[in-house]
């Protein structure tokens, strides 16, 4: 005891043991993986060749949960959803129409609201079948993958809720080859 009866605090010598920050440093990463794999980013893979030749099969993506919290999903966005027929099993297909629009393909043609709609990002020559016309429900989309001939898409299963969305591909990451940002490919010849 000090005089006048304190007690005297031992000084902290402020050291850790190196096995308590190791620990401490991967629960941090641990947390902060699954934030970002939650609410940001998550990896995903494309198991079929229903989105050729923009995305291949055995390609891997990014997808951004945080882009559709900000603004509405866009004409021409590569989506990730929840299949509406198994909410357990995940789809990638393109947005092509919004509640309230009527679309048509005549003659491997995409028409929208009675208008010819040019889609870039197709391959040229590229031949399907007729379909609609349909009129989107509000808070549906129409999803359609690129390859048109080998796809599982609205056209077999409807439209698509805004809550089976998971979110907007944004970046191929696997193979090396092909990684890069996905372009903006809109439905506008853009």
């Amino acid at each position: 005891m000090e005089q006048g009866g304190k007690n005297k605090a031992l000084p902290k010598t402020g050291k850790r043991s190196f096995f308590g920050e190791i620990i401490e440093s991967l629960a941090i990463a641990v947390l902060l993986a699954v934030v970002i794999r939650l609410f940001i980013l998550e990896p995903f893979y494309i198991p079929s060749g229903s989105m050729e030749p923009n995305l291949q099969e055995n390609d891997r993506i990014i997808v951004s949960k945080l882009n559709y919290h900000f603004q509405e999903p866009e004409r021409g966005d590569i989506v990730v959803f929840k299949y509406p027929r198994d909410p357990k099993r995940n789809f990638v297909k393109r947005l092509i129409a919004s509640g309230g629009e009527k679309v048509t393909l005549k003659d491997s043609r995409l028409y929208i609201n009675g208008e010819a709609v040019p889609e870039n990002y197709l391959p040229r020559g590229l031949r399907f079948s007729d379909f609609g016309p349909v009129e989107v429900p509000e808070g549906h989309y129409l999803m359609l993958g690129d390859n048109r001939n080998n796809s599982d898409d609205s056209r077999v299963w409807g439209f698509l809720s805004r809550e089976l969305i998971i979110g907007k591909a944004v970046v191929i990451y696997w193979p090396p080859g092909r990684m890069g940002a996905m372009a903006k490919k809109t439905l506008s010849g853009t």
